[in-house]
């Protein structure tokens, strides 16, 4: 029997919308082609003066795609980097962000094509087609920026090297010069570089941070505050002081509008050494579980002390008061000689050996 191939259910539904909407959309071209008259759907791909009436087109037209060469990229592209992404996000996480990555460029592209029009007075603006997973795709390049930093990416033998986060950039630049010929309309400029801002903005500021149940990090923390998923990080390093220094510029801003809010000291250093580990190493997941296993040790320890102890407190009472026993503690005659029969070592080992396994957990 073949291998069965396993996809985790929001890419498997992405794949199949992927699919269905563009044969629907090819299908619809076909049957009304025309030599002399460009064909648009706008109850199924966003058009900015026609497609106001149909409202669900602001989301689904990124899942429609014009032509087979990019038909075949989509679905190679959803298929590996939804895979990933899903399970290192989980289901949810991934289906809330590529709503939000699809639905906001769309939104905002629509509004530059009618400015555009305003300015122009041209009418092909407003019956340009918006629509393809360029979001989506530069979107998963910014994630897999965030995730692994550090990795490079070897291609022709050695010839072409490049870290992860200069790929959002080159991936514009190729958007940029597709959208000049047919395979791509004159929107795709503009996805690109708003699903850019749109995922990195979320990713850093926004994107709810699992908590490690062994560390200090409070478990509201949110976006990631680490130096490697910085702005000017996705530029090269002529460049980068003042793309740093403009984007600074930037934030500040935000942060006076009251649309951002500054990271504290506490959540920059909090999930800051957590989140390199798993981005930097191989064995991240054993480290988390052999830290995890310490902690709980650690705390059935703390535990065991807390009952001992109690139990310490409540047979070494009765001789501590000559005034008298009371009726409780008569019966406990013969338990008290077995429980105090050794009260020091029973007590040191676990009041003091849970600090002791809790260290190399902290290195």
């Amino acid at each position: 029997m073949p291998p069965r191939i396993n996809i985790p259910p929001v890419t498997r539904v992405l794949l199949i919308t992927l699919i269905f909407q563009s044969f629907l959309s090819a299908a619809i071209r076909y049957r009304q082609w025309t030599e002399h008259a460009d064909i648009v759907i706008p109850y199924l791909t966003l058009v900015p003066q026609l497609s106001l009436i149909y409202p669900w087109t602001f989301l689904t037209s990124t899942l429609v795609e014009g032509n087979v060469f990019t038909l075949a990229i989509a679905g190679v592209t959803l298929y590996q980097g939804g895979r990933y992404l899903e399970r290192a996000w989980l289901s949810a996480e991934l289906a809330k962000f590529l709503a939000l990555v699809s639905l906001v460029p769309n939104i905002l592209t629509f509004c530059v094509m009618v400015l555009f029009f305003t300015l122009t007075r041209n009418e092909s603006w407003t019956l340009t087609v918006i629509s393809g997973t360029v979001p989506v795709q530069i979107s998963f390049l910014v994630a897999f920026s965030q995730l692994v930093p550090a990795h490079t990416v070897t291609l022709f033998r050695g010839i072409i090297s490049l870290r992860v986060p200069r790929f959002p950039l080159l991936y514009i630049g190729i958007v940029t010069a597709l959208s000049l010929t047919p395979l791509l309309s004159r929107a795709a400029f503009w996805l690109a570089l708003f699903g850019f801002i749109t995922s990195w903005t979320y990713l850093r500021f926004y994107k709810t941070v699992f908590p490690d149940l062994d560390s200090s990090q409070p478990t509201s923390l949110r976006g990631d505050a680490s130096e490697t998923f910085a702005f000017a990080e996705f530029f090269s390093g002529p460049v980068k002081p003042f793309v740093a220094a403009f984007s600074d510029q930037i934030f500040d801003i935000l942060v006076a509008m009251r649309l951002c809010t500054p990271f504290s000291h506490a959540e920059m250093s909090a999930g800051h050494g957590e989140r390199m580990l798993q981005r930097g190493t191989g064995g991240a997941r054993a480290e988390a579980e052999r830290r995890r296993a310490i902690a709980l040790k650690a705390l059935d320890q703390r535990l065991n002390a807390a009952t001992g102890s109690a139990a310490n407190r409540s047979s070494s009472q009765p001789p501590a008061q000559p005034t008298g026993p009371t009726v409780q503690t008569q019966p406990q005659t013969s338990t008290q000689t077995a429980m105090t029969s050794q009260p020091g070592p029973m007590l040191g080992e676990t009041k003091f050996e849970p600090d002791n396994d809790e260290e190399p957990g902290k290195n």
